[in-house]
């Protein structure tokens, strides 16, 4: 994907500098394009628990990378300092799956080594092939979603696709293409016509500031919308689907994305709208049965609901939206029952979201 004109992954090893991660910092879009050095452990923790990176393939991949620069700094290469450093990384944020699944894969995969350097070595490369497979996972996903998309524009002769999203599961929260918005890409690459609802997504607004601002980059028509506007439209027969991205689904097909997924699920329910979730493998906890039950739920900080950020005066500025001793509460995620589930959209293809369906896939 790009960004005024020039493509980008929003993580990649510095060139010339192999010790250094760089990332786009996703705090300051849309207003400002930065990017961040990331030189050890402690950088990638913040990095992931102060959402300068987010979106659950991001974060495996940071995640990843994050392992590699706590061996680069390791002084003490024993196990149980690598199990501690593991543990550590594994509690910046507890929903996304991905977070586990990446760090998991460098303990297991280091084990090869016989060296500190060796297993560091083993590291980067595993970082490296990870995020490989996550911009082809997400072009697969993509390519498996696209369908759905061309069946409705047929069926509209034409006609403008009205598409609903919810957050951002766009290229900023994976590497590249994105989850829930690599159909859309391929759809608008292939010339068919179409345009994005996009959910603001409060408190923090990754709808708003970034899926708008991609969107906005890649040229493809989109109108963000308060998050209570979703069902209205429904309703009016202005969505023709919806697609949104998930953090963690269980293996009987519970998806748990950013809080207020489920209002849109039981509204396109209501109104017969198909309702897609497109995610990699990596995302689904084979482990967990049920997802309403067993998913972790982050709460993250009261000052998320109650102040904004917005751009003023060629700066970022908070304001206080509420009074100032009212409490408030910030739950980061729900869980959406697969029964309000279409359907999923993996690399390895689309399925039905149930136990036995999932399973096929594995």
């Amino acid at each position: 994907m790009k960004i005024n004109g020039k493509h980008y992954h929003t993580i990649w090893v510095k060139e010339g500098d192999p010790k250094t991660i760089q990332i786009i910092d996703q705090r300051f879009l849309p207003f400002d394009f930065k990017t961040q050095d990331l030189r050890t452990l402690e950088d990638a923790y913040i990095s992931i628990q102060e959402m300068w990176v987010r979106g659950a393939p991001l974060i495996g991949v940071t995640a990843a990378y994050g392992m590699y620069l706590g061996l680069v700094n390791l002084t003490d290469p024993s196990e149980d300092t690598i199990q501690n450093m593991a543990g550590y990384l594994a509690s910046s944020r507890p929903t996304a799956v991905n977070l586990r699944f990446a760090i998991d894969l460098i303990l297991d995969q280091i084990k090869k080594g016989n060296s500190l350097q060796e297993k560091i070595q083993i590291a980067l490369d595993t970082a490296n092939q990870l995020k490989a497979d996550e911009i082809e996972n997400c072009r697969l996903i993509g390519e498996h979603g696209l369908p759905f998309i061309e069946a409705i524009a047929k069926a509209k002769k034409g006609d403008t696709v009205n598409i609903l999203t919810h957050c951002n599961a766009g290229w900023l929260a994976c590497v590249d293409y994105g989850t829930a918005t690599a159909p859309i890409y391929l759809a608008h690459e292939k010339g068919i016509k179409l345009h994005v609802w996009v959910d603001e997504t409060r408190p923090r607004n990754q709808g708003a500031r970034l899926t708008a601002y991609e969107l906005e980059q890649h040229g493809v028509p989109h109108t963000v919308i308060a998050d209570n506007t979703g069902g209205l439209l429904m309703q009016k027969g202005m969505v023709d689907l919806v697609i949104v991205g998930s953090d963690r689904t269980s293996a009987n097909g519970d998806v748990a994305n950013k809080i207020g997924t489920y209002l849109k699920a039981l509204a396109a329910h209501d109104n017969h709208i198909p309702f897609y979730v497109a995610l990699p493998l990596s995302t689904i906890d084979f482990t967990m049965d049920d997802g309403i039950k067993n998913i972790p739920i982050e709460q993250r900080s009261e000052d998320e609901v109650k102040y904004i950020e917005g751009w003023h005066n060629d700066e970022i500025t908070r304001v206080r939206l509420t009074p100032e001793n009212s409490p408030a509460l910030n739950y980061g995620f729900d869980v959406t029952p697969a029964k309000y589930v279409t359907a999923l959209i993996t690399e390895k293809g689309v399925c039905k979201a149930n136990k036995d369906e999932i399973g096929k896939l594995k």
